[in-house]
């Protein structure tokens, strides 16, 4: 097994805090990292019926089997554990009793922040980052790496990638979308979720999205809502600087995996990718990603931003620290040139704070270049994550 960069903190987390809850797509890992930190605990998956429906008939029989906690799979099947799970840990007032998982963020995060408020920790598990996938430097090739993306199983069981998300995808419409939208809607859902893939790091446009997929806005913000809560994609907002100028204020777009944005735009190999029309997309889609897991990884708030203005003044990635911006352009050219770092250098200028300059391209050389960090997309991102220091 892959180790996973957050296994000490829910270990950590697991002396402090009665629960944790480990929360992210399907497939991720949460499993896997639940058994394995905690092998001598019960393990009870409210996947199947039988149990779910006796969790749900009777939770305070169902939790008397667990004296000691346990580990309980897709919590989000039966929400109203989390009331009983409360009573239970302030009885006994014991740290790591129980760890949760699930892969669908809205009822279940309501659920548990009104029922465990205080008990519980909470660790955001993505799927393998750059570095736990492959370790580093990568000798791959980009295209490799965003058509197989990068889902534990694929890597682990060398799956076919394009299989692997057809699977995925048809689990997912049908565990987790059936039972929430109405079932002559699925095949129009799958639609909705392809044009999605197609607008990967672009600006979110509900109206457009609505109109391509024949479906109202209202029921395309609700999709979407829908696609954020498990995991599939993420929106990014817009960083709100005092500039006295028009900024963008629509969100961007950004599937969490590569691999599965690929597989809905109809790849099904690397190499297509080398000449399609949204490499440059998927590029941008892989580097939010690592963005993003790390950010997960290390416990931190996510502070993630964009900016861009109505004149096309852009930078793809601010990570907000305090007083320090750390600043992100994505390339996938393994050439830069020096008009990419123009928004970089606007920022630069224009925003009173400390701004830290990064690029992360499509070559394989790291360097310096005009007081920004440039630096090899295969290298990891820990030069360009780390803070300068003075």
């Amino acid at each position: 097994m892959i180790k996973r960069t957050v296994s000490s903190r829910v270990i950590r987390y697991s002396k402090q805090y009665p629960v944790i809850m480990i929360t992210g797509p399907r497939q991720s890992g949460k499993t896997t990292i639940a058994k394995a930190l905690f092998p001598r605990k019960k393990y009870i998956s409210l996947e199947a019926m039988e149990i779910r429906e006796y969790a749900a008939a009777d939770p305070k029989g169902f939790l008397a089997q667990c004296p000691d906690g346990a580990i309980i799979d897709e919590v989000q099947r039966v929400p109203l554990l989390t009331s009983y799970i409360q009573t239970i840990v302030d009885e006994k007032d014991k740290a790591g009793m129980f760890i949760l998982t699930g892969s669908q963020s809205f009822e279940l995060m309501s659920s548990l922040s009104q029922s465990l408020a205080g008990r519980m920790a909470i660790v955001r598990l993505l799927p393998f980052s750059l570095e736990e996938a492959y370790g580093g430097p990568v000798k791959n090739k980009i295209e490799e790496i965003l058509y197989r993306g990068f889902y534990p199983r694929i890597h682990d069981k060398k799956l076919n990638p394009t299989e692997a998300s057809s699977f995925y995808t048809s689990a997912y419409i049908e565990r987790d979308i059936r039972s929430i939208i109405k079932v002559q809607d699925l095949l129009r859902f799958e639609t909705f979720l392809k044009l999605c893939a197609g607008r990967t790091g672009q600006l979110l446009n509900l109206t457009s999205l609505g109109n391509d997929c024949g479906i109202s806005h209202n029921t395309a913000k609700s999709w979407i809502t829908l696609l954020e809560a498990s995991f599939i994609i993420k929106l990014l907002p817009p960083y709100h600087a005092n500039l006295n100028k028009r900024l963008v204020k629509s969100p961007k777009l950004y599937f969490i995996d590569t691999g599965l944005a690929a597989f809905l735009m109809g790849i099904n190999a690397p190499g297509q990718i080398a000449a399609h029309p949204l490499r440059g997309n998927l590029f941008e889609t892989f580097v939010f990603s690592e963005l993003l897991k790390a950010r997960y990884n290390e416990g931190k708030t996510e502070n993630l931003y964009f900016f861009r203005d109505s004149h096309g003044v852009e930078v793809d990635f601010i990570i907000e620290e305090g007083n320090v911006l750390h600043c992100y352009e994505a390339k996938s050219s393994a050439t830069l040139n020096p008009e990419m770092l123009n928004g970089l250098f606007f920022l630069k200028k224009n925003i009173k704070k400390e701004i830290i300059l990064n690029v992360i391209y499509g070559g394989d050389e790291s360097c310096k270049r005009e007081g920004v960090m440039v630096q090899a997309w295969n290298t990891g991102f820990k030069k360009a994550n780390s803070r300068k220091k003075k």
